[in-house]
Protein backbone atom coordinates (compact mmCIF):
# COMPACT_ATOMS: atom_id res chain seq x y z
CA UNK A 1 0.00 0.00 0.00
CA UNK A 2 1.14 3.23 -0.45
CA UNK A 3 -0.20 6.34 0.70
CA UNK A 4 -0.91 9.11 -1.54
CA UNK A 5 2.08 11.29 -0.55
CA UNK A 6 4.12 8.83 -0.26
CA UNK A 7 7.10 7.41 -2.96
CA UNK A 8 8.72 3.90 -3.13
CA UNK A 9 11.56 3.38 -5.30
CA UNK A 10 12.39 -0.37 -5.84
CA UNK A 11 15.65 -0.88 -7.92
CA UNK A 12 16.51 -2.88 -10.24
CA UNK A 13 17.21 -7.16 -9.82
CA UNK A 14 15.01 -6.82 -6.60
CA UNK A 15 13.03 -10.01 -5.89
CA UNK A 16 10.56 -10.10 -3.07
CA UNK A 17 9.14 -14.06 -1.96
CA UNK A 18 5.92 -14.96 -1.15
CA UNK A 19 3.53 -12.55 1.00
CA UNK A 20 6.07 -9.67 1.41
CA UNK A 21 4.21 -5.96 2.51
CA UNK A 22 5.85 -2.61 1.39
CA UNK A 23 3.44 -0.31 3.09
CA UNK A 24 4.48 3.31 2.95
CA UNK A 25 3.43 6.94 4.45
CA UNK A 26 6.41 8.84 3.72
CA UNK A 27 9.17 6.86 1.74
CA UNK A 28 10.77 3.70 1.13
CA UNK A 29 14.18 3.16 -1.36
CA UNK A 30 15.21 0.08 -1.92
CA UNK A 31 18.42 -0.67 -4.31
CA UNK A 32 19.65 -2.53 -7.02
CA UNK A 33 20.23 -6.41 -6.54
CA UNK A 34 18.34 -7.24 -3.17
CA UNK A 35 16.55 -9.94 -2.39
CA UNK A 36 13.69 -10.92 0.58
CA UNK A 37 12.34 -13.47 1.87
CA UNK A 38 8.84 -15.01 2.73
CA UNK A 39 7.10 -12.43 4.77
CA UNK A 40 9.13 -9.30 5.10
CA UNK A 41 7.41 -6.44 6.56
CA UNK A 42 8.74 -2.85 5.41
CA UNK A 43 6.57 0.46 7.19
CA UNK A 44 7.84 3.79 7.50
CA UNK A 45 5.22 4.49 10.05
CA UNK A 46 3.99 4.19 12.85
CA UNK A 47 0.72 4.46 14.94
CA UNK A 48 0.68 7.53 17.57
CA UNK A 49 -0.85 6.01 21.00
CA UNK A 50 0.39 8.56 23.53
CA UNK A 51 -2.50 11.28 23.53
CA UNK A 52 -4.60 10.59 26.59
CA UNK A 53 -8.13 11.03 26.04
CA UNK A 54 -7.93 10.05 22.47
CA UNK A 55 -8.68 6.80 20.97
CA UNK A 56 -5.63 5.29 19.05
CA UNK A 57 -7.52 4.90 15.92
CA UNK A 58 -7.71 9.11 15.79
CA UNK A 59 -3.69 9.91 16.83
CA UNK A 60 -2.44 9.53 13.73
CA UNK A 61 0.98 8.53 12.38
CA UNK A 62 4.59 9.09 13.03
CA UNK A 63 6.72 8.78 9.85
CA UNK A 64 10.25 8.29 8.92
CA UNK A 65 12.09 7.23 5.23
CA UNK A 66 13.69 3.92 4.99
CA UNK A 67 16.34 2.95 2.64
CA UNK A 68 17.49 -0.46 1.84
CA UNK A 69 20.75 -0.01 0.17
CA UNK A 70 22.25 -2.29 -2.88
CA UNK A 71 22.88 -6.21 -2.72
CA UNK A 72 20.84 -6.71 0.48
CA UNK A 73 19.08 -10.00 1.55
CA UNK A 74 16.62 -9.57 4.01
CA UNK A 75 15.22 -13.10 5.19
CA UNK A 76 11.86 -14.61 6.19
CA UNK A 77 9.83 -13.07 8.57
CA UNK A 78 11.96 -9.73 9.22
CA UNK A 79 10.08 -6.49 9.98
CA UNK A 80 12.06 -3.15 9.16
CA UNK A 81 10.65 -0.50 10.69
CA UNK A 82 10.71 3.59 10.43
CA UNK A 83 13.59 5.58 10.19
CA UNK A 84 16.16 2.66 9.01
CA UNK A 85 18.94 2.17 6.95
CA UNK A 86 20.27 -0.71 5.85
CA UNK A 87 23.98 -0.29 4.60
CA UNK A 88 24.74 -2.12 1.33
CA UNK A 89 25.95 -5.71 1.23
CA UNK A 90 24.11 -6.50 4.52
CA UNK A 91 22.33 -9.50 5.48
CA UNK A 92 19.70 -9.37 8.18
CA UNK A 93 18.38 -12.61 9.82
CA UNK A 94 15.42 -14.60 9.51
CA UNK A 95 12.83 -13.26 12.13
CA UNK A 96 14.30 -10.07 12.74
CA UNK A 97 12.69 -6.82 13.56
CA UNK A 98 15.39 -4.06 11.94
CA UNK A 99 14.53 -0.62 14.36
CA UNK A 100 17.79 0.58 14.07
CA UNK A 101 20.49 1.44 11.57
CA UNK A 102 22.41 -1.27 10.28
CA UNK A 103 26.06 -0.61 8.96
CA UNK A 104 26.94 -1.68 5.28
CA UNK A 105 28.84 -4.94 5.07
CA UNK A 106 27.26 -6.78 8.33
CA UNK A 107 25.19 -9.53 9.12
CA UNK A 108 22.31 -8.64 11.54
CA UNK A 109 20.68 -11.85 13.71
CA UNK A 110 19.09 -12.71 16.77
CA UNK A 111 19.32 -14.78 19.49
CA UNK A 112 19.18 -14.25 22.63
CA UNK A 113 19.82 -10.52 22.18
CA UNK A 114 20.75 -8.34 18.62
CA UNK A 115 24.13 -9.12 17.21
CA UNK A 116 25.73 -7.50 14.38
CA UNK A 117 28.55 -8.59 12.79
CA UNK A 118 30.97 -7.75 9.84
CA UNK A 119 31.16 -10.17 6.66
CA UNK A 120 34.09 -11.59 6.51
CA UNK A 121 34.60 -11.99 2.25
CA UNK A 122 36.30 -15.28 0.63
CA UNK A 123 37.85 -14.90 -2.68
CA UNK A 124 36.06 -16.40 -5.27
CA UNK A 125 35.61 -19.87 -4.76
Amino acid sequence: MIDKNAQVHIGNRVFFNNYCSVVSMNNIFIGNDCIFGENVKIYDHNHRFNVKGKVISEQGFKTAPIIIKDNCWIANNVVVLKGVTIGENSVIGAGCIVEEDIPPNSVYRTSSQDYVSRIKYKNNI
